[in-house]
């Protein structure tokens, strides 16, 4: 046989750094694949090594990394495994950032502001990546700063799956600020596939110029009055929002109140505040890892490793990730 008559099989890497490794390992279970040998370590002055323990070149190589605290040690990482990736001759270099940081930062809301959001994109591009696979973007449009294919998911199914029991009770699907319209349409769309009957309603959020994690619910846009609501977000950071609008949805005289978002952050305050707040239950996902000290009885934590891994199979053999979610991904 002559070297032209050769053919290359596809070959499916995945490589876990240090941000979320029980994910990756949930990952790679999924798609039955072994998370690939990656030596990381730190130099006594806080600079970040990598090196891969095994011969990539030729691979589609997916980077797994949790951009969790500390967060930009973390996005370096992720940045220096790419690289080293992209020197070692790997085919196709696909990052996975379960957790998009910075993602907030997409425009300039006051004068003389970074938009960080389009930065970490452009490291990810110069770094050596081909394609971004990530969950639940703060906002839809952070896609467009890429000049390349980013594979957007949603936890919304699974979120909602848990949710879906209503017993017959009425249910209002809400949003904490009028922003997160479509959030709250897909958690309505999914309600419905399993019977559930539900409403929107919205609250008129302010936040004081200048804040970053102060909120005020002002008002309650919907009938919310003796109903099961179920609060909707993309990110519980220190909970400010969450429980704001929380005390505002039992002011207004709803019968119970569950909390669901795909990343629990659950920076600073939060865990205090979301159990001191008139919640029945605060449902989250594992895209950030969630430690012991951070759980309590009524915060349930699900995994979206079978979506991610159905998305990477996907990605692999070159078929569609938006028919894994009908569309309702974008």
């Amino acid at each position: 046989m002559t070297p032209r008559e050769l053919t290359q099989k596809k070959r499916l890497m995945v490589f876990s750094g240090r941000g979320n490794a029980e994910l990756a390992a949930e990952i790679s279970t999924c798609l039955q694949v072994p998370l690939g040998a990656v030596v990381l370590s730190s130099f006594a002055n806080g600079e970040l090594y990598c090196r891969y323990g095994e011969s990539i070149r030729g691979s589609d190589v997916f980077v797994i990394q949790g951009h969790c605290p500390p967060i930009n040690d973390r996005i370096i990482e992720q940045l220096i495994m790419i690289d080293a990736a992209k020197r070692a001759s790997a085919k196709r270099i696909t990052a996975v950032c379960p957790f998009y940081a910075y993602a907030r930062q997409d425009r300039k809301a006051e004068g003389r502001e970074p938009i960080t959001a389009r930065l970490l994109a452009d490291l990810l591009t110069a770094a050596g990546c081909d394609r971004v696979v990530t969950v639940d973007l703060h906002t839809g449009q952070v896609q467009g700063f890429f000049d390349m294919p980013v594979d957007h998911l949603t936890a919304v199914p699974i979120l909602a799956e848990h949710l879906g029991d209503a017993g017959g009770r009425a249910v209002t699907v809400v949003s904490p600020d009028a922003g997160g319209g479509k959030l709250a349409h897909r958690f309505v769309n999914q309600f419905a596939e399993r019977g559930v009957d539900a409403e929107i309603a919205f609250i008129d959020k302010r936040r004081p110029k200048g804040t970053h994690n102060v909120a005020e619910a002002v008002e309650v846009v919907g009938e919310v009055a003796g109903r099961s609501c179920v609060l909707v977000d993309d990110i519980i950071d220190t909970a400010g929002t969450i429980t704001a609008a929380a005390d505002l949805l039992h002011a207004r005289g709803a019968s119970e109140v569950t909390v669901a978002a795909t990343h629990g952050l659950l920076s600073g305050p939060a865990v205090d505040r979301l159990k001191n707040a008139p919640v029945r239950e605060v449902v989250v996902t594992n895209t950030v890892p969630i430690p012991d000290d951070k759980r309590w009885d009524s915060l349930t934590v699900l995994s979206v490793a079978p979506i991610i891994a159905e998305a990477l199979a996907a990605v692999f053999a070159d078929s569609s990730v938006s028919e894994i979610f009908r569309g309702d991904n974008v």
